[in-house]
């Protein structure tokens, strides 16, 4: 069943303009050991906010740098969080929290004390003000893509402030890993969610748009909505902005045809398999077919000229006009990194960095957390965690880990993320699961489902097994069981690629430890 994007975030305050955080504003954050709402807590505390945090769950990985500025979060959900003196200015929750548990205690009295409740977006956004900010969205790709785009700015000495959600390393945050970096520079780098309308406090002076898939079947009921909704957000973002699209991808070609009439301008990217010597000609036809009326299209075309397992090289055309074609070697894998990196080629650019920074910032990145981390090795088979859980995502990341694993059995280790995303996918999902050699399905995880029922591990089971009769090809139940099955089926030389959300990442955490114990 399709909700609406109102339904889903029912009761909270509409998105709005950003506004400064004041100091000494007293902000309450739920769900805080998620990674978005950790991050605006974070990024709260740095603006100048007196910042509480409250998780049914607990700690988390995304607790740990909370802590380490003095912010602890409570376990449980109490009307006590909102109503003991002094009572907070306001509540910052997920979206989604108003949907699953709209009779939430620390929602009704917080409703009943006149507080205001807003998402989670809305401090980032807030604490963001001031800034050039940058979004960068897309049904695939963002996370990577905005921690890329940090990760340059940082080695070009730009000290950005940032969300991106998944873990950045220390040596980015200068702290713990965190999906939230604070600094003294212009930018502001955020991820843009376009679930439920999870964007819409952000009006980004540069977007970026990766990818635009149908996805999230609960509020989109097909392609066309998720047009919508992407178009839609850019439409409110200044009127000068700058949008670094993919239009090598056929649903952000789809967007971006609809914005003839918008007063930003485009930076058209595709990834190609041209000729060298007839890129300008493709180039041509981009700026003809995707200009705005705040003018021609300008354009960044990237080749994969060579991929290995130790990564990439790309070259790029249309980063320095003057000079010609940018060679980088990228330390990723996968032909959707080397689209992810044009992205972020367009705006380093578009923020005045130099193409010799860009170049340096691109080839030094080494991924983000839960993006084909190499989690470790043991008894001979090596452990990848992902958070793919799309079909497009899945496809994408097999082909990653085989560049990097050539020649080597893969099992995929999969948690479904969502019973509805399940069902409206399925045929989908075990189109992309054959392309591994053995499957392991977890239990799946239910997140905001109200339905259990519409779907089941088995039945993707089963239609993998249809399309590939005699693949190997097991369901055991829980994250725990999955690892434990997985620890007598794999042999050495086998790599396990873990993909999903919930708690997927257990499996290989479990699976790594029973197969230390082999020594």
């Amino acid at each position: 069943m399709t909700r609406s994007s109102d339904r889903v975030g029912a009761g909270l305050a509409p998105a709005r303009d950003a506004r400064a955080i004041v100091a000494g504003e007293r902000i309450h954050v739920i769900g805080a050991a998620g990674a978005g709402a950790s991050a605006a807590a974070l990024l709260a505390v740095r603006a100048g906010a007196l910042v509480t945090a409250c998780d049914a769950g607990g700690s988390s990985p995304y607790t740990v740098a909370l802590e380490a500025v003095g912010v602890r979060v409570e376990t449980g959900h109490s009307p006590a969080h909102v109503t003991t003196a002094p009572r907070p200015d306001r509540l910052a929750v997920t979206k989604a929290l108003t949907a699953v548990d709209p009779d939430h205690p620390e929602l009704v009295a917080a409703r009943q004390a006149g507080i205001a409740l807003e998402p989670w977006q809305q401090v980032v956004a807030d604490a963001a003000f001031g800034r050039t900010l940058v979004g960068a969205a897309g049904t695939h790709g963002k996370s990577t893509t905005a921690g890329w785009l940090v990760h340059v700015l940082v080695a070009a000495h730009r000290d950005p402030s940032a969300f991106v959600g998944a873990l950045l390393a220390p040596s980015i945050t200068g702290g713990p890993p965190a999906t939230a970096r604070w600094g003294s520079g212009d930018a502001f780098v955020v991820e843009a969610d376009e679930y439920a309308g999870n964007f819409d406090p952000y009006r980004p002076s540069v977007a970026i748009l990766t990818t635009a898939d149908w996805d999230h079947p609960d509020v989109f009921a097909d392609q066309a909505a998720v047009t919508d909704t992407f178009e839609a957000w850019l439409r409110r973002a200044p009127a000068t902005a700058t949008l670094i699209a993919n239009v090598g991808d056929d649903g952000v070609a789809g967007v971006v045809e609809r914005l003839s009439d918008w007063s930003g301008s485009i930076v058209a990217y595709a990834l190609v398999d041209q000729a060298p010597q007839r890129l300008g000609g493709y180039a041509r036809a981009m700026v003809d077919r995707y200009g705005t009326a705040g003018g021609r299209a300008s354009t960044l075309l990237g080749r994969v000229t060579a991929s290995d397992p130790a990564g990439t090289t790309l070259e790029i055309h249309g980063l320095d006009s003057l000079a010609g074609p940018t060679s980088v070697r990228l330390a990723t894998a996968g032909r959707h990194n080397a689209a992810n990196a044009l992205a972020v080629a367009g705006a380093a650019a578009a923020l005045g960095l130099a193409t010799d920074e860009i170049a340096a910032g691109l080839g030094s990145f080494a991924g983000v957390g839960r993006r084909l981390e190499r989690k470790g090795e043991a008894a001979g088979v090596t452990v990848y965690d992902d958070y793919a859980h799309h079909p497009t995502a899945i496809r994408a990341t097999l082909a990653a880990v085989r560049q990097r694993e050539p020649g080597r059995r893969i099992w995929a280790a999969v948690e479904p993320l969502t019973f509805h995303r399940t069902a409206a996918m399925l045929d989908g999902l075990a189109d992309a699961l054959i392309g591994a050699d053995a499957v392991a399905i977890a239990d799946i995880w239910a997140g905001r489902d109200p339905d259990t029922t519409i779907a089941s591990p088995d039945e993707l089971a089963e239609a993998i097994r249809a399309r590939r009769p005699g693949m190997a090809v097991t369901a055991p139940g829980s994250v725990e069981a999955t690892a434990e099955r997985l620890a007598t089926e794999v042999d050495a030389g086998d790599v396990v690629l873990v993909m999903g959300g919930g708690r997927s990442y257990r499996i290989g955490e479990i699976l790594l430890e029973r197969l230390g114990a082999r020594r």
